[in-house]
């Protein structure tokens, strides 16, 4: 693609009436912010619709001198001129006083040099207000239909891209990727600087009427807020399915940035938080567990437990961590150099054991990194910390020279040794690493490519890393290969389009199985959830209620139409649904959820006996049945919450 210029349309050349001229101030910044550099013989070359040039040479002087003097333009070398980021915000004035909406901004010749069409599509809904499907079709992106199509759908599925009233429009989450994604160009470093400004900035603005409204004082929680706001974007599908307001979604990072060790020993409990900050406690809980400990963000945070239910966060890479970080890796590698040197020659000096290791490294960090108030619970934290620390070592980093090579020596030998005779398995650890295990899953494919468990065993290893559009190709691949696993595969298909925030695709899907196996149940009860997903509650409860007609002895349709029934709020028909489930098969393997829904449907009422009852044997239930721990823990959490809150309802009355 050409470097063309980008030229003013008509509409900003022609003055408003016979007696008055273009505004110049307007059309220069506008070339300057469409282009990556101008010189004076392409504003020259402007011409307006009757073929007049637009600038005489001592109008053209005139205004860019007093724009470069109000700090608006900047001339870089002779006779090259570009726009500052002041510029920007003046061109952007500007421009919307003369338009109902900003013309568009183009992605310099960097990032157009390479068909890419995704990063395209990024420039342009960041750098202009919004674009309309036409934009990317015209010059001088000229992207074809079928590319845009296939393009957009892909950014909008992955939360990067929104489409409002048939316009297109950046999300957080884009602004963050758009933000990584210049790094992967040869652009100067202060137009990657610009455009990392530009994000901060608007986040700053929506911090600052946070700021107002709930009024944090302390300089320090401020600063750690706006820390996570820049790093935790709201538009995480886990997140909005747990908190469908924004500002929610801040108050719980309000609340990370109180609990930090550094506020030790002040601490703002979650009740008394929900209280003043007007939050349920259920979701500030159950968010923090999601942000916390499930990893669904790139930060890792780790938590303190100081006593039971007071606990304090910080986040890996702050400067808290990479000094705690820093005196840690110092004592380990003094333990490992000196328990050697003992084994060589142990009549020389007693050897070192790990359990003195810690009290060094909590006589050196206490008092100064972290208050000594909290040496206990680093004391429990430490070996937990120790292993994250050598897990971290061995998988991510490379051994390049030689004291890499050291380094990777001191935290393997570390993990052959108990801490407490606890020994650590190193499989389990969260980050496990999961490309290592899509290598063995493609080897044993290769072995067995008939078998379909394997296949669905490397569809979830993706799934838990979120990596759906991968998913979906080998589901497609499932299909060709597997034919006749065709409804199941297809309703996996249906779960990752949901997933992926395109839930009517997933009804689509579900349709045509339906209309190609009529009399299968299973299909309509799924198509009961979906549309309940949709928020279509009609059409739901007469789907579920017209297969409870027909099946009206299967509990898990039971279970489902409860489901659908306190997602809009109608505990009391749900509490029927769920009782009919456990009576007709109290065994089944999902028993334990059907229990703690009815404990959770009870405590909506205000039952709380019959809650307490029905959240506990859930919970028992759920301690003895055979699921996966992600899943056991997640529903212990949520009992757990449920049962918090009503101990909370019952001591304030």
């Amino acid at each position: 693609m050409e470097n063309t210029i980008n030229y003013p349309p008509n509409e900003l050349l022609e003055p408003p009436s016979k007696l008055s001229k273009p505004n110049f101030k307007l059309v220069i910044l506008w070339m300057l912010n469409n282009n990556e550099l101008c010189t004076s013989s392409d504003f020259l070359a402007i011409e307006n619709s009757e073929s007049d040039t637009v600038f005489s040479k001592s109008t053209l002087y005139n205004y860019l001198k007093t724009l470069i003097e109000e700090g608006y333009v900047n001339k870089s070398t002779y006779n090259k001129y570009q726009i500052t980021p002041k510029g920007k915000d003046r061109f952007y004035e500007l421009s919307q006083a003369k338009f109902a909406r900003r013309k568009l901004s183009y992605p310099p010749k960097a990032i157009t040099i390479k068909r890419n069409y995704d990063h395209w599509i990024l420039w342009m809904v960041y750098n202009n207000n919004h674009c309309k499907w036409a934009d990317f079709l015209a010059q001088p992106l000229s992207i074809n239909q079928s590319s845009l199509s296939k393009n957009m759908n892909s950014l909008i599925n992955d939360g990067l891209v929104r489409k409002e009233n048939k316009e297109y429009r950046i999300t957080q989450l884009g602004k963050s990727t758009y933000s990584n994604m210049l790094r992967e160009y040869d652009l100067d470093r202060q137009s990657i600087l610009e455009a990392e400004s530009k994000r901060i900035r608007e986040i700053t603005k929506k911090t600052k009427k946070f700021f107002e409204k709930f009024k944090p004082k302390d300089n320090n929680i401020k600063f750690r807020y706006l820390n996570n706001v820049l790093k935790l974007p709201y538009e995480n599908e886990k997140i909005k399915s747990t908190l469908d307001i924004e500002e929610d979604f801040n108050k719980v990072l309000l609340f990370l940035s109180m609990n930090h060790p550094n506020e030790f020993p002040h601490y703002t409990s979650p009740e008394d938080f929900s209280e003043k900050y007007a939050i349920s406690l259920i979701k500030l809980n159950f968010t923090i567990l999601r942000i916390v400990e499930e990893d669904i963000y790139p930060v890792k945070f780790f938590k303190l437990e100081v006593e039971k239910d007071k606990n304090y966060f910080f986040q890996a890479n702050e400067k808290l961590e990479r000094m705690f970080n820093a005196i840690v890796e110092e004592h380990i590698a003094k333990f490992t150099y000196l328990h050697n040197l003992y084994e060589e020659y142990p009549d020389d000096t007693p050897p070192l054991t790990l359990e003195f290791t810690v009290e060094a490294i909590l006589d050196e960090i206490c008092g100064n990194l972290f208050s000594n108030g909290l040496r206990n619970a680093l004391r429990k934290f430490l070996p937990d910390y120790i292993h994250y620390l050598a897990y971290k070592i061995e998988k991510e980093k490379k051994l390049i020279d030689t004291y890499d090579k050291l380094e990777g020596l001191i935290w393997q030998e570390i993990q052959a040794y108990n801490f407490n005779n606890q020994q650590v398995d190193f499989s389990e650890q969260k980050g496990a690493n999961y490309d290592e295990a899509l290598k063995e899953i493609d080897k044993a494919i290769k072995l067995k490519p008939k078998d379909i468990d394997l296949y669905y065993s490397k569809s979830k290893i993706l799934i838990n890393q979120n990596r759906y559009r991968e998913v979906l190709t080998l589901l497609e691949k499932m299909l060709k290969d597997f034919p006749q696993e065709e409804k199941n595969i297809q309703i996996k298909r249906a779960y990752i389009l949901k997933e992926m925030r395109s839930t009517e695709a997933g009804l689509e899907i579900i349709e045509k199985m339906i209309e190609k196996y009529p009399e299968d149940n299973d299909l309509l009860n799924y198509k009961a959830c979906w549309l309940q997903y949709l928020n279509k509650k009609e059409e739901s409860l007469e789907v579920i209620q017209k297969l409870i007609k027909r099946v009206p002895d299967n509990a898990t349709y039971h279970d489902t139409y409860g489901e659908i029934l306190m997602f809009f709020n109608e505990h009391e028909h749900a509490i029927e649904e769920f009782l009919k489930t456990i009576e007709i098969g109290s065994k089944n393997w999902y028993a334990y959820q059907t229990y703690i829904k009815l404990g959770i449907c009870y405590k909506e009422l205000g039952n709380y006996k019959l809650a307490v009852e029905y959240l506990k044997k859930g919970k028992e239930l759920t301690n003895k049945t055979l699921i996966d721990p992600d899943t056991k823990r997640k529903w212990v959490v949520i009992a757990d919450l449920f049962l918090a809150e009503i101990d909370q309802l019952e001591a304030e009355f």
